[in-house]
């Protein structure tokens, strides 16, 4: 729950940081001075922001789930691994399904 909190907390200052900077540089293009550097509070708080954003994103959702052939094969039993599929009678199974034609 902090976690969801900070990210929220995080985008936002994110976001404030980022208007911040564009109506900072509007307002030096209008008065013709647009080669000026934002100041250091901008700066500041997008890196802030960044660096809460970064951990508490982390946290805020679960882990990543193994996608390896590995991590596959662990989950799955030897007899699901070696099913060999294409060696199935199925004449073995129609006297249980249509009863005994003998």
């Amino acid at each position: 729950m902090l976690a969801n909190a900070l990210v929220v907390l995080a985008s936002i200052a994110l976001l404030h940081a980022a208007f911040s900077a564009y109506e900072y540089l509007s307002a030096l293009k209008a008065l013709g001075q647009p080669s000026a550097a934002l100041p250091n509070s901008i700066i500041a708080e997008a890196v802030v922001s960044l660096l809460i954003f970064i951990p508490a994103i982390a946290l805020a959702y679960p882990p990543l789930q193994d996608v390896t052939y590995r991590g596959e094969l662990a989950k799955r039993t030897p007899d699901d691994m070696d099913a060999r599929m294409g060696f199935m009678r199925f004449s073995a199974r129609g006297a249980a399904l249509f009863g005994d034609r003998s």
